[in-house]
């Protein structure tokens, strides 16, 4: 069979061995690869004899990184566990982090999405077992967190791309792999248990997963001989079951519509400065429209400051359990027939509970109040506040169901000593719901009890300690009966996503004997993504005391008592944000201004109580709402692409300099039919002549595409400058499609109620245009240059240089498009956001290094490093779509409307122009312990509700630790951490200083057994 390790092809076409030398055969060539690709052992001459040194642990992994990019024709950097289980990370995102180049995103104090050489996710591309992979997000990227680590045997990184990868990352692409039984070569049953401690967890009153989680894997590699044949087989299973506490200040984000730059002008009597008690948005935004006369904005040159809907924070409870079942078989019936069958499952289910103290209205502006406090800086951020403002209290219970299920069947097939061919056809599919109750109690000018209270009490915040603390004048947060206002219960369906990926691909792999080429690939392949949003759906309903009809108000006074008084919890968290804060968050004062409490936490309600009171009370149900296919509301998009590619490798010298590579091409089709549903109408013709519009109750189904062909050239070349040092070179072409919630064709339009409508053409009033079927790829050249040295099995030195020149940007248009209305084509113009042909670049460098200090005396010699560093520059712009440059075309590219923003724009997503990793180990005996640091400076995240405003997530450096000791040979203890000194996750909206969102996690600690038989 074919095999991509040298030593190992030349074993397998020189020894032939009847009957059931196949399978020894098969175990020879196995250990041949492992010996060449991994280096578990290595032998040293002393005095006429061999001595065997093992390598396992750390030292292993990190030989097996520099033996993966040493012996790729492509820049690759990777890891490979040395054995099952063996990865050196809690999770998949945690172990890329260890590449030179790769970046995570934190949610939930966890690595999820990952970023290459400071490219955001949607940029790369994934595969499982060198197929596509699916993700319940609507985006490109992949969760991480869905595969378990201890499951996957080798993550590899291709940061220059042949002509045989699947097409879709500019950046590069994420290869995962688990292991195949056959080239395992023994047997081998594997326990790993993990109990799981977190220092916040034990702050909060009766968890939701207690103090202590669990993470169990068992793992069972097998080999048979079924007469001439050979049967490998590979099973795994995880149980997982761990808490992720978090602590947030919380801020409205610009997703939605909830955060203006409010004017600051005292010359202007709007905005900050109105005259009146009312919101600053209200007639008082800053108007980023040109004015045709000065070529600026409208208010130009006038002060704001962005003022959201709300502030607060979230107390927040979150369980995480995920069930895991990987299974391989590879089956050799005969010397040429190699088939490999494997099967993924995960279920994850994360629960929160959630507490919010909100202050509910942070656009309000108190006259003569407002006005004098508020603190704006040079872009917009406001640091302090002062109001008169309604408290909320609200609780919330959350899940997320995620399922994945992919699959796949390769079959190879040795026609001749010299040609391959093999098949593969794949299935990944995700599916991910997510449901919540929410609660909202507020204040109200009376309490629960019918004592006076205050409906706005007046509150003051600064961000003196670098996050919002607040004043609040002759109100207790901690006091429940203060929350007396209407009791409101939301239940949502908020998310009904299925993701689907089929793919089918052949090969073909002939091996040559000449001068110059060695060889000659080919393949095609075909795939299907589908990709189902069913929207949202939502019940709600509530209870008011402020209820104007006499016989009711009584009865829903006494119901919102009894609510309060049955469902009011203690907080459940001690020392709350106590890692962030200076002093207390929330000081209460008397009406002359004096102290007369403080606090850091809040009064709370069971939501699922109160829920379900308020639910009896007003003959309600519990059950959430149901969701279907057929809505306005669906996003239903069919990607079909079509690919081939034909390659060469090739070897020959240049100046007595051994060369060697690759070349080809790849050419991509691709479709898209994106579906949606709208409201069908009945064109009335009046007896007078004039038009109007009437729904005839029924959804009409309508659907539009898209379709692009790009041609992807590589060449890949290695020059081995002498053994150890090699210097590489690559250029090629990649692509990087839109995300598939970005492709549909959700439309939704309102009708003009003129009663002198005379043109079928004016019948449409506005139309609000949601996806762009017809969106075309970013695409991109590039130029990677690397030198490697190589001084020994522990050793190395690289740098190199890239520069990525991108086609394709981001803009909004203003476009027409045809409606048909009762048969009748009426035309209307809209928003949407499309890729435009603009012209950007990236360049960048990335240093990465190992050694061990092997040859220093005694206990010294346990000592290792490893490090990597990438920087980049980038003139990529992503303007923000409220308040950054827009100008808006028509479909012949004329200007019709321009906007003089106000932010600066953003870089490519996820782009940090610093990535860093370094490691120190130590390895002594049967102890093994790493230290590890990784930095990212800060990125632009979109949004995945509205991926068209500006988010930024600060830089961020993590500290983890793990060690581990041997106890026998079969049995191994380890102690592992991440986070450790309890490094936020800080967020800013618009601007790069205004703080909206902190999340404090605190470290999680893992203390686990293994043991192999």
């Amino acid at each position: 069979m074919r095999n991509n390790n040298k030593e190992a092809r030349q074993v397998n076409t020189t020894e032939r061995t009847p009957s059931n030398g196949r399978f020894r055969k098969s175990l020879l060539v196995s250990a041949i690869a492992a010996v060449s690709c991994i280096n578990v052992a290595h032998a040293q001459e002393s005095e006429g004899q061999l001595e065997e040194v093992v390598v396992t642990g750390t030292r292993a992994t990190i030989q097996s990184t520099i033996d993966i990019k040493r012996n790729s024709t492509t820049i690759v950097d990777g890891l490979s566990a040395t054995d099952i289980g063996d990865m050196p990370a809690l999770s998949i995102g945690e172990a890329l982090e260890n590449i030179t180049g790769a970046a995570s995103h934190r949610e939930n104090g966890g690595a999820t999405e990952i970023s290459i050489r400071g490219l955001g996710p949607y940029l790369s591309a994934t595969t499982f077992n060198g197929r596509g992979a699916t993700n319940g997000s609507g985006d490109r990227s992949v969760n991480f967190s869905q595969f378990p680590s201890e499951l996957v045997n080798k993550i590899a990184i291709y940061k220059t791309q042949d002509a045989s990868l699947i097409e879709g990352g500019v950046a590069g692409l994420i290869a995962l792999e688990t292991v195949k039984p056959l080239e395992y070569g023994k047997q081998r049953i594997q326990v790993d248990a993990k109990l799981n401690f977190n220092p916040n967890q034990a702050n909060i009153d009766d968890p939701m997963n207690g103090n202590v989680g669990f993470r169990g894997t068992l793992s069972y590699i097998d080999q048979f001989e079924i007469g001439d044949a050979a049967l490998g087989v590979s099973l795994g299973y995880q149980k997982s079951d761990i808490s992720q506490p978090e602590s947030e200040m919380r801020s409205s984000s610009p997703s939605g519509s909830s955060l203006y730059a409010c004017l600051y002008d005292p010359d202007i009597s709007a905005g900050f400065y109105r005259t009146s008690s009312g919101d600053c948005n209200s007639g008082g935004t800053y108007d980023t429209t040109k004015d045709s006369e000065t070529g600026k904005a409208v208010n130009d040159g006038s002060p704001y400051g962005f003022a959201p809907s709300s502030n607060g924070y979230r107390q927040n409870d979150t369980a995480d359990e995920r069930d895991a079942v990987f299974a391989a078989i590879q089956f050799q019936p005969t010397d040429k027939l190699d088939i490999n069958l494997d099967v993924q499952q995960s279920k994850r289910v994360q629960a929160e509970q959630r507490h919010d103290l909100n202050f509910a209205n942070m656009r309000r502006v108190t006259p003569g109040i407002t006005d004098q406090a508020v603190v704006i800086s040079s872009t917009g951020a406001v640091t302090s506040w002062a109001g008169e403002t309604a408290i909320e209290s609200n609780s919330e219970t959350y899940s997320r169901t995620e399922d994945y299920l992919g699959y796949g069947l390769n079959v190879a097939y040795e026609l001749t000593d010299d040609i391959t061919i093999s098949g593969d056809y794949s299935f990944s599919e995700t599916t991910r719901e997510e449901v919540q109750y929410l609660l909202r109690t507020q204040s109200n000018n009376d309490d629960v009890n019918g004592d006076s209270s205050s409906y706005r009490p007046l509150v003051a915040w600064d961000m003196d300690s670098g996050i919002r603390q607040y004043a609040v004048l002759d109100f207790d947060v901690t006091d429940h009966a203060v929350f007396s206002d209407e009791y409101r219960v939301r239940i949502d369906n908020d998310v009904d996503r299925t993701n689907t990926a089929t793919a089918f691909r052949a090969d073909i792999d002939w091996r040559v004997s000449s001068d110059f080429i060695t060889s000659v690939k080919g393949g095609v392949r075909y795939s299907e993504l589908e990709y189902l949003d069913l929207g949202t759906a939502r019940n709600e309903f509530e209870v008011d005391r402020n209820n104007s009809d006499p016989d009711t108000k009584a009865l829903d006074v006494a119901a919102i008592s009894a609510v309060n008084s049955a469902c009011a919890i203690d907080f459940p968290e001690s020392n709350f944000l106590s890692s962030e804060r200076s002093g207390d968050l929330v000081t209460q004062l008397a009406s002359d201004g004096s102290v007369v409490g403080s606090s850091n936490s809040w009064a709370t309600f069971d939501t699922v109580c109160a829920a379900q009171m308020i639910a009896n009370y007003r003959g309600e149900s519990l059950e959430y709402p149901e969701l279907e296919n057929g809505t306005s509301q669906v996003t239903d998009v069919t990607e079909t692409t079509t690919a081939a590619y034909v390659m060469a490798d090739f070897e020959t010298s240049l100046a007595n300099t051994p060369v060697r590579g690759n070349f080809g091409v790849r050419v991509v089709q691709t479709e898209v039919e994106s579906v949606g549903y709208r409201t069908a109408f009945d064109v009335v013709t009046s007896d007078s002549g004039t038009l109007k519009l009437e729904p005839t109750g029924e959804l009409e189904r309508v659907s539009a595409g898209g379709d692009y062909t790009e041609l992807l050239p590589s060449v890949n070349v290695i020059a081995d400058l002498t053994d150890n040092l090699m210097l590489r070179g690559a250029v090629y072409r990649g692509l990087s499609r839109p995300d598939p919630a970005d492709l549909g064709y959700k439309r939704d339009f309102d009708e003009n109620t003129e009663d002198d409508i005379t043109d079928v053409n004016q019948l449409i009033d506005s139309v609000d245009g949601d996806g762009n079927p017809n969106m075309q790829p970013l695409t991109s050249w590039n130029f990677d240059a690397a030198i490697e040295w190589y001084a020994n099995d522990d050793t190395m030195l690289g740098f190199g240089v890239y520069h990525k020149k991108f086609q394709g940007g981001f803009e909004t248009i203003r476009t027409t498009e045809s409606f048909l209305i009762d048969g009748v084509s009426t035309e209307a113009e809209f928003d949407l956001v499309s890729t435009n042909e603009e012209t950007s670049n990236l360049t960048g460098f990335e240093l990465n290094a190992s050694h061990n200090f092997s040859y220093l005396p005694g206990y010294w010699s346990g000592l290792g490093v490893k490090g990597s560093f990438n920087h980049a520059i980038s003139d990529f712009e992503f303007e923000d779509s409220n308040y950054g440059d827009i100008t808006k075309t028509d479909e012949d590219g004329n200007i019709v409307e321009e906007y003089i923003g106000i932010v600066e724009p953003g870089n490519v997503p996820g782009f940090s122009e610093n990535v860093f990793s370094g490691q120190i180990y130590y390895q002594i005996g049967e102890l093994d312990t790493s230290l590890i640091y990784k930095y990212r400076s800060e990125y632009f995240q979109p949004y995945t509700s509205n991926g068209t405003r500006l988010r930024y997530v600060s830089d961020v450096g993590v500290w983890e630790a793990r060690v581990s000791y041997k106890l026998t040979k079969n049995v191994k203890l380890s102690l592992e951490a991440i986070n450790l000194f309890d490094e936020p996750k800080k967020q800013y909206f618009y601007s790069r200083d205004n703080l909206g969102e902190l999340n404090s996690y605190g470290p999680r600690i893992f203390v686990g057994v293994k043991a192999k038989f």
